[in-house]
């Protein structure tokens, strides 16, 4: 077998580094941007109803329309941030930002290659959607000329769109390779924090599970305030209805929500889709390498940038190579080190999304699912027909041999020491209907999804270890009975303030304290605890002086184990419980009353008091707290110059559909629409979203209409 015959055994095989030079010319219609005629044409077919909160609802006779218009509205509410990702997908943000982009803009060109390859070998219906929003794009541009910078033209194209969707390996991947080929062998590990923050919460229930007999779909990420979740509805009769997020910047990034039949939502696995291997070099030939006995060659590739900053303007190169396995990522005197990825140059993930937007049924929704362009994140799925749904996606490959981690490589002498096929779909773990009726996932693995199914650690490729943190026990407790819910009970238990951590660990410390202590500050602090609800409620008087204590004591351990019994798959929803070492918790507690008070002003301060959204105006408290404290809120909060904490990330966009006849659904985006704080749309939605309330969809033409407070077509005035 020869290496390129390897190399085409998987699908997709390619590596974006090949890719350079390939389609130097332009070809119609995607590389042109569309004329002035055909963008007043485009905008004349569609029609945009904002509805309260902004919320844009699309009205298109087809693909192209509706992805013009859904361009055209994310530039209203989001301008330059849209055009500057869309001039870094095709590598000119060093012309803008100067030379500290060079690099970026190097990957950048590599993917552009791709996608201008790649463009014609998509379905027509997803390169109408990309022609759209790049004609979209430029329609705004035309029509706000007078308010953008002069660098900023109306010449995107459907191949700009596209790059953006061109799948590449992580850098993070390859820095860390990096690093550890730098460092001596003798000190190997590399550690990564565990951000217990960030993630994302999904549920799905079964009709058994739910008061009206239909099923509902819980989405709700977590992820920073400036992750760009925005949400639209775009309709083209009998051809999509979809209702959900679309995160700013492109028609296809990662997207949640449901049409009339179905939905889905997603949040981060540790899914592990690429391998290093080691190659000898040949000694003969440092630019090539050895397998099979063979001699073969490292391709070269010479990227040339040009950047302006405020003093100079000039090109640099730089060298890139690769092989038919994939990209080089590190050479030595000895070998050369290739990092191949399964999904390395696919090119297919805006079809996979646009297919399963479209979907009517659980069969076609798995068949999109099995293009495999997107092979990060758990799954979640409801639909009408009643079923449920979960995959663990992931490219896994089938390896030959044990997984090496990201920072070992594979010495590869021959080819059958080097994975070539990837697993199908049907063989990733996956529930369908379990017993209970429910799934649930907190980017926990998928071991756990259901306690009644709980899926054995015996896969034949790599998935993470079990586990089961506090912000997923936490959704079981909601979950793992025989309660039937409402759309409306969805939506409460989705704010649950219990900190999990609390009940697992309070009693332990009020009896070490009131065993050890006899000073009446401490003594009047722990009745503090102990009449306190476990909770992060606004009003909750106790939570800060347990956080304060929780940090500190942590602190005092220096990493020992934290715990008298730490989480085990063996009991996975009563583990960890109990205190390591009482004596040190005291200690945590007897600093921890000091420092709140400096901090704070008082060791009795409710946790609304300090915890608050802040957007425009709107000054309020709010509940949540991180998911190592066993919220099922999370929030993330960042300290304000009066020494407020002022949520900044984790929950922000929350959204359940309940899948009757006609789909019935609340959303509330925390953040707002816009970033511009002269918009109306920036922070009308922030003490809905502080108080736990959500906003009613509007699914159905009667209410679109009677909630419309805009309706206009793009360019011309809003009425």
């Amino acid at each position: 077998m020869t290496i390129r015959d390897l190399a085409r055994r998987l699908v997709p095989a390619h590596t974006l580094t090949v890719l350079l030079a390939a389609c130097a010319t332009a070809g119609p219609p995607a590389a042109r941007p569309a004329s002035p005629t055909e963008l007043s044409e485009l905008a004349a077919r569609v029609e945009i109803r904002r509805t309260e909160f902004g919320v844009p609802h699309i009205l298109a006779p087809d693909l192209k329309a509706g992805a013009f218009a859904l361009a055209y509205v994310q530039l209203e509410d989001h301008g330059a941030r849209i055009i500057d990702g869309m001039n870094a997908a095709r590598g000119r943000s060093a012309l803008i930002e100067g030379a500290d982009r060079i690099d970026a803009d190097v990957a950048a060109r590599l993917r552009h290659a791709r996608a201008r390859e790649a463009y014609d070998l998509l379905h027509a219906d997803t390169r109408s959607v990309y022609e759209g929003f790049a004609a979209g794009m430029n329609h705004y541009i035309r029509a706000h000329r007078a308010d953008l910078p002069e660098w900023v033209q109306p010449d995107f194209t459907a191949y700009d769109v596209l790059a953006r969707d061109i799948v590449a390996p992580a850098p993070a991947q390859l820095n860390r390779f990096r690093q550890r080929l730098l460092e001596d062998t003798a000190n190997p590990r590399l550690l990564v924090a565990d951000d217990e923050n960030v993630g994302s919460n999904a549920w799905a229930l079964g009709p058994a599970r739910t008061a009206s007999g239909h099923a509902i779909l819980l989405r709700n990420p977590h992820l920073s305030w400036t992750a760009g979740y925005y949400e639209a509805h775009v309709r083209v009769p009998g051809v999509l209805d979809f209702y959900g997020d679309f995160r700013i910047g492109g028609p296809f990034t990662v997207i949640g929500g449901f049409n009339r039949d179905l939905g889905f939502a997603t949040t981060n696995n540790a899914s592990r889709s690429h391998e290093f291997y080691a190659f000898r070099i040949d000694p003969e030939n440092r630019n090539r390498f050895l397998l099979n006995g063979r001699s073969l060659p490292l391709r070269r590739q010479v990227v040339t940038v040009e950047y302006r900053d405020s003093v100079r303007r000039g090109r640099e190169s730089r060298e890139v190579w690769t092989t038919d396995l994939g990209a080089v990522v590190h050479r030595d005197d000895r070998y050369v080190y290739i990092l191949r990825t399964a999904a390395d140059g696919d090119f297919r993930a805006g079809e996979q999304w646009l297919r399963m937007m479209q979907a009517t049924s659980l069969e076609e929704w798995q068949e999109a699912m099995r293009i495999g362009a997107r092979t990060t994140s758990n799954f979640t799925y409801a639909d009408r027909a009643g079923n449920i749904f979960y995959v663990w996606m992931s490219g896994a490959p089938k390896l030959p041999h044990s997984a090496a981690g990201d920072t070992l490589a594979i010495l590869a002498v021959d080819s059958a020491d080097i994975w070539t096929r990837r697993l199908p779909f049907d063989s990733l773990p996956q529930l369908h209907n379990p017993p209970g009726g429910y799934i649930h996932n907190e980017n926990d693995s998928p071991h756990f999804t259901n306690l009644n199914a709980i899926m054995a650690d015996s896969f034949a490729f790599p998935v993470e270890a079990p586990r089961l943190r506090l912000r997923s026990q936490h959704a079981l407790e909601l979950l793992h009975n025989d309660r039937r819910f409402t759309l409306e009970d969805v939506v409460a238990a989705k704010h649950s303030m219990r900190m999990l951590l609390a009940d697992r660990v309070k009693e332990d410390l009020l009896a070490a304290v009131r065993s050890s202590s006899t000073d009446s500050t401490v003594l009047a602090a722990a009745d503090l605890l102990e009449r306190w609800d476990n909770t992060a409620s606004a009003a909750a008087r106790g939570a800060v002086l347990f956080e304060t204590w929780w940090t500190e004591y942590r602190r005092l351990m220096r990493g020992d184990s934290l715990h008298a019994v730490e989480w085990t798959p063996a009991q996975p929803t009563s583990t960890p419980r109990g205190l390591a070492d009482p004596a040190r918790a005291v200690q945590a507690f007897t600093l921890a009353i000091p420092a709140t008070v400096e901090q704070f002003g008082s060791w009795d301060v409710a946790w609304g008091e300090l915890h608050r959204v802040r957007r425009g105006d709107v000054d309020v408290p709010v509940g949540g707290c991180g998911g190592a404290l066993g919220c099922f809120r999370v929030l993330n909060f960042s300290t304000a110059e009066d020494g407020r904490r002022v949520a900044d990330g984790g929950d922000g966009w929350v959204i359940a559909v309940e899948f009757a006849e006609t789909p019935r659904a609340y959303s509330v985006l925390a953040y707002g629409q816009s970033p511009d704080p002269t918009s109306p749309y920036h922070a009308d939605q922030a003490a809905m979203f502080a108080a736990g309330r959500m906003k009613r969809v509007l699914w159905t033409e009667e209410d679109i209409a009677r909630g419309t407070v805009l309706r206009y077509r793009p360019g011309q005035e809003q009425r």
